[in-house]
């Protein structure tokens, strides 16, 4: 299986991409931990997204492309599963050309709809460690001692500011404007799957490989 996970921030697309990549054996593929590591490791690659990065520009469709052509014609395993990545019906299309040209192509396209302020409730009650970067949620996954971080007793967790509920209603704004058109994309290619993302981690993951199977 070939997957593309869709659906605005904070519904658990990261989740459920580690859960899925390891129940089937996927490379899963987030693109943001992408870019950070070819930056990390000063691959060409990397050095030019560096450069756009630190301008404060996005790293264009062309570069990201790339990386992912990169990682999928290095590794070995039956499929992929991409979160964060395509974010436009541009970048969609041009992973359809790139996957061409490695005789792939996608096999499903992942949809987890939320409730929209269900998502601003997630964001605003998650906290991070400032020193390892472990996130917590004050509803379901809380710190053994509020307010600290299990592994640094010391360390006061934080909100983030992308995850202030302001902050968070804007980046659904911009998911509306830009990403949403996808789900006409992959509909339109009989391709999209749409799954309720509310609930326990392990009631999404059902729900999502019942979909597949369909």
């Amino acid at each position: 299986m070939n997957l593309v996970f869709l659906g605005p921030p904070g519904v658990g697309k990261g989740t459920q991409a580690r859960v899925l990549a390891g129940q089937f054996g996927l490379t899963a593929v987030a693109t943001g931990d992408l870019i950070r590591a070819e930056v990390v490791a000063g691959t060409p690659l990397g050095c030019e997204a560096k450069k756009y990065i630190e301008a404060g520009n996005l790293v264009p469709d062309d570069v990201i492309i790339k990386m992912v052509e990169d990682l999928l014609a290095r590794d070995n395993r039956q499929g992929f599963l991409l979160d964060g990545f395509p974010r436009t019906i541009a970048q969609a299309e041009g992973l359809e050309r790139m996957l061409r040209g490695l005789g792939r192509q996608v096999s499903a396209a992942v949809c987890l709809v939320v409730a929209e302020e269900k998502v601003v409730q997630r964001l605003g009650n998650r906290r991070m460690c400032p020193i390892c970067h472990r996130v917590y949620n004050l509803l379901h996954q809380a710190p053994l001692v509020s307010g600290r971080c299990d592994d640094h007793p010391d360390a006061e967790l934080i909100l983030r500011h992308d995850d202030d509920p302001a902050t968070v209603r804007h980046r659904l704004q911009v998911y509306r404007n830009q990403t949403a058109p996808l789900i006409d994309y992959y509909r339109q290619r009989s391709l999209l799957k749409e799954v309720d993302g509310d609930g326990p981690v392990e009631d999404v993951t059902g729900r999502i490989v019942a979909s597949l199977s369909r």
